[in-house]
């Protein structure tokens, strides 16, 4: 603070006769004061400016989630079906793609769940995907996924396929087009099947008459619905019309299912990773508004960023197990 002593103004009419103090006008004037109380306003100021901050990163969050489920998991979906199929090729040339519930080198050990069993192909729809072992959400993120306690496409029996609506390529989106007669193919460890599409059904439906003994139908399921607000299920069901291949000893039933592997399942078990990451952001937010102000805003936005989207995609994926897993 500067303290400047003002002179009394000199001239005929100043002075104590005209009602002036000669204290009041030789007093010191504080320069730095005003200067001091606009660079300390309000004591709340920080506070509001710390929750708006806030309150900017967690909206960008949401919409980072929104876009991320709708639109960008897509590109996991790419990335995995293109290591999958390339896994999955490997392993036919090698004799070593699975043909049952079990490794193919070990009988006593269940597939592992996210295990590439086989590549869907139906042209009248333009989908080529890499089907895998398990119908939970976590594994229908990758790509359809093979029900556990069914056997596999080509072999007697009905095998249920699982996939996604929307999210994470949305590999049946366009499922409900497919049209009584078209003909797809199921390639696995046993060869080509061939499948005729026979009834596309929906909630009340009546169902087709069950296959006779030795006789294959494969039912390919999805959401039926809005694609991110479903409120029921479509089966497409289609008889094998190419020859049936061994099925080995189904070692699986119903009852080994967990709820997340159903038909619209969700899995409950993603609520505490889903806890643990959302307290790592809101501690992460409160800390990038601290630093806005102490390092200015534009500083923390840069630091802000990367940390704010890794930490939005990392929970992302955990909410959208706690989604329907055919969404």
């Amino acid at each position: 603070m500067t303290l400047v002593n003002v002179s009394p103004p000199s001239g005929p009419g100043v002075g104590p006769e005209r009602g002036g103090s000669t204290w009041e006008e030789s007093r010191p004037v504080a320069v730095g004061d005003s200067r001091q109380r606009r660079r300390t306003g309000s004591p709340a100021a920080p506070v509001r400016e710390m929750a708006g901050a806030g309150l900017w990163i967690l909206a960008l969050c949401l919409i980072g989630f929104v876009l991320w489920f709708a639109f960008l998991s897509r590109l996991d979906y790419d990335r995995v079906q293109v290591e999958s199929y390339a896994t999955f090729r490997a392993n036919l040339a090698l004799a070593t793609a699975p043909t049952g519930p079990t490794q193919p080198f070990d009988p006593k050990a269940l597939l592992v769940p996210g295990t590439p069993v086989g590549v869907l192909n139906i042209p009248e729809i333009g989908l080529t995907t890499v089907i895998f072992e398990g119908t939970s959400g976590r594994v229908l993120e990758s790509g359809p996924g093979h029900q556990r306690d069914t056997p596999l496409p080509g072999q007697p029996g009905v095998s249920v396929i699982f996939g996604r609506r929307a999210a994470y390529g949305g590999p049946f989106s366009r499922l409900p087009w497919v049209q009584v007669g078209d003909v797809f193919t199921v390639t696995t460890g046993q060869g080509v099947a061939s499948y005729r599409v026979i009834d596309l059904r929906r909630a009340g439906d009546p169902f087709p008459p069950q296959p006779t003994a030795g006789q294959g139908r494969l039912i390919l399921v999805t959401a039926d619905g809005p694609p991110l607000a479903p409120f029921g299920v479509l089966d497409v069901d289609a008889n094998l019309i190419s020859k049936a291949s061994p099925a080995p000893a189904m070692v699986i039933s119903a009852a080994d299912l967990a709820p997340s592997e159903r038909a619209l399942g969700t899995d409950p078990g993603a609520l505490v990773p889903v806890v643990l990451w959302g307290a790592l952001l809101v501690s992460a937010v409160g800390l990038l508004a601290w630093a806005a102000q102490r390092w200015g805003r534009w500083q923390t936005w840069i630091v802000a960023v990367p940390v704010v989207l890794f930490l939005s995609l990392s929970i992302s994926d955990q909410v959208a197990c706690l989604l329907p897993n055919l969404m």
